[in-house]
């Protein structure tokens, strides 16, 4: 798929790093941000899946460049190597794609304090870590664009997800605020609160009846689940220029779900 003359405007020559990067949404992302002519970093933990997505990648878009980066984000010590080495190998960093997370579908009576801390580890305080190091890798070359992943359960609440619910609102506050005090760095920092989207991750628990799917496409006014690639077109414009004066919002894709009151 060669990158179109159009579309390469947008990003091209930027470095953007994603977290999550090896499947889902942030797969995602990485195809329409390549599509848009930038190098790229990937982090996660999976180093089979970080392959196998590079290698696609480079099929997918001839001479795209893409460094990984295996790491967990809920571990500071690697977060930290691993923006050290996103910096040894391009020398600065233009956008983090913030998306690693995982979900915490239990009812709050249930959930174990193991449980708890790993949604909080990992959808929260991973975001924060992240944002840190990416913040000063930025603030050293004029500014940035920080993209997290949030939920529009970060902005409504549902039963037994305590732990998901918590962490996806406090990613939407950490947002604000540090958007607010980044801004003199030249640095914006926005939410993407994605809904339904149609993800293994999210597949995996209808399959096991965590989740109705006819349920969420009734209640859902756009009639069905979004798709990754419906959310990475939100996350290139955050990040674009197009978006230069937006910062500190959570900016719902959703398909209504949040605006119905009526189901």
């Amino acid at each position: 798929m060669a990158i179109s003359e159009e579309a390469a405007g947008k990003h091209a020559g930027r470095v953007v790093l994603c977290t999550g990067a090896a499947q889902g949404i942030g797969r995602a992302m990485l195809d329409a941000f390549a599509e848009q002519g930038a190098r790229l970093a990937l982090l996660d933990i999976d180093a089979a899946g970080l392959a196998n997505a590079r290698e696609q990648l480079q099929q997918d878009h001839p001479g795209v460049e893409a460094f990984c980066v295996v790491a967990s984000v809920s571990d500071d010590v690697q977060v930290a190597r691993a923006f050290d080495a996103v910096r040894a190998h391009y020398g600065r960093l233009d956008v983090l794609l913030n998306n690693a997370g995982i979900s915490m579908n239990k009812p709050a009576l249930d959930l174990a304090p193991a449980d708890w801390r790993r949604a909080i580890d990992i959808d929260l305080s991973g975001v924060f870590y992240c944002c840190q190091q990416a913040a000063r890798l930025m603030s050293a070359s004029g500014g940035g664009v920080i993209v997290n992943t949030a939920s529009m359960y970060g902005v409504v609440a549902a039963p037994e997800r305590a732990a998901y619910c918590a962490a996806k609102a406090g990613v939407v506050a950490l947002t604000k605020s540090l958007a607010v005090e980044w801004a003199a760095l030249g640095i914006r920092v926005n939410a993407l609160c994605p809904g339904y989207v149609r993800t293994a991750l999210v597949d995996a628990l209808i399959a096991r009846g965590a989740l109705d799917e006819s349920r969420i496409q009734a209640r859902t006014p756009a009639g069905r689940l979004g798709t990754p690639k419906e959310v990475a077109g939100v996350a290139c414009f955050l990040a674009s220029d197009a978006a230069a004066y937006v910062t500190g919002h959570a900016m719902l894709a959703d398909g209504g779900w949040t605006a119905n009151g009526y189901l």
